[in-house]
Formats: C-alpha cells, structure tokens, sequence
C-alpha cells in the first residue's frame, strides 16, 4: 500500500468521524477489491466473497470509532475482515474437498503444458484451502495479499514470531499435501 493511500485513509476516517458520511466511500473505493481478493481466498466463492466484504465493510464502519490512528487503518481493516470471514465460514461448515478431485482436463487444442500449469494452479488452491486456518490465515495474507510479516501479525493479532512459525508450518504441510496429490495423480494414470 502506497503512503498516499494511508493518506487518505486517515482523512476520510476523519471526515466520516466529523459527520460526513459520504466519506467512507473512499475507503470502499480502496479496499473493496482487495477484502473481496482475501474473502474468496476463505469460500472460494465470488458471490460470498463479495457479501464477506461488505460485512467486513459494514463493520468497519460501525466501529470506526475504535480504530487509532496510531496504526495504519489497512491493518486494522484486514483484521475485522478476517474475523468477519471466519465467523462466515464457521457458519457454513463447507464439505472438504479431496485434493485429487476435479482434476483440470484440457480441451481440444489446448496446450499440454498450460493443462497441466492448470492443473496445478487448481491442486495447490484446493491444497491451501484445505490447510486448518492458523495455517491458511497467515499464507493468504502474506502471499496472495503482500504482507509482510509484520503486517500479517498486526492482521491476525499474534506475534512475528507465530507469524513465522506458522508460515513454515503451513508451507511444511502444503509441500506434503501436494507431494501426496501428484503421487496418487501418477500412480492413477499409470493404472
């Protein structure tokens, strides 16, 4: 995030304070598309990704009151986000999803290795999104949204240290899971 950005956060958080309400379209205009890029990391569902945001949106605003100014309003933001996604996906109770399933088929004329790129873009979604969420949390946010460590420790309220460990962790566990899918994908095509 650029600072001209954390700029405006602050000014526009100023001006919905001050009574103009209008303002926080600002704040929608900047973070909508990001909030819904990290919900659909959650459901993996673009209409739900997009009702996860507007929650996080909505709650944001309700207490914007408790956001200080001493930090930077994206992190504050990214953390009810992240709370308002889980109470989502602690609701739904989603069916998991084997990792070897809906392996991706080229159609006529496709290239073999943009096929098989595909298919390991899917394995490796479907690998992340099945990792317990201590380990999902912390990979989302600091390789599909950015973040470094520090930032992913003030979105997720534990130490750098967590951060770190957790980060190994689920990489660790990731490695195993898609070592294990791409075997179990060559032993079935050598059947």
């Amino acid at each position: 995030m650029e600072p001209r950005d954390a700029e405006q956060d602050r000014a526009d958080v100023r001006r919905v304070r001050a009574g103009e309400v209008a303002a926080f379209e600002g704040i929608v205009r900047r973070w909508q598309g990001p909030l819904v890029n990290l919900a659909y990391r959650f459901c993996r569902d673009p209409g739900r990704a997009e009702e996860m945001a507007q929650d996080a949106l909505l709650r944001a605003y309700r207490f914007l009151d408790r956001w200080r100014d001493d930090s930077r309003f994206s992190t504050w933001l990214f953390a009810i986000a992240i709370n308002v996604y889980r109470s989502h996906m602690r609701r739904l109770r989603p069916a998991e999803v084997p990792l070897d399933s809906g392996r991706s088929i080229a159609g006529p004329g496709d290239p073999v290795g943009d096929a098989e790129a595909a298919e390991r873009t899917l394995l490796i979604r479907r690998a992340v999104a099945a990792l317990p969420a201590r380990y999902r949390d912390p990979l989302a946010l600091f390789y599909f949204l950015d973040a470094d460590v520090a930032e992913t420790a003030r979105c997720l309220g534990v130490p750098q240290g967590t951060v770190k460990a957790r980060l190994h962790r689920g990489r660790e566990l990731l490695a195993r899971r898609l070592s294990a899918a791409m075997e179990r994908g060559r032993t079935a095509e050598a059947v």
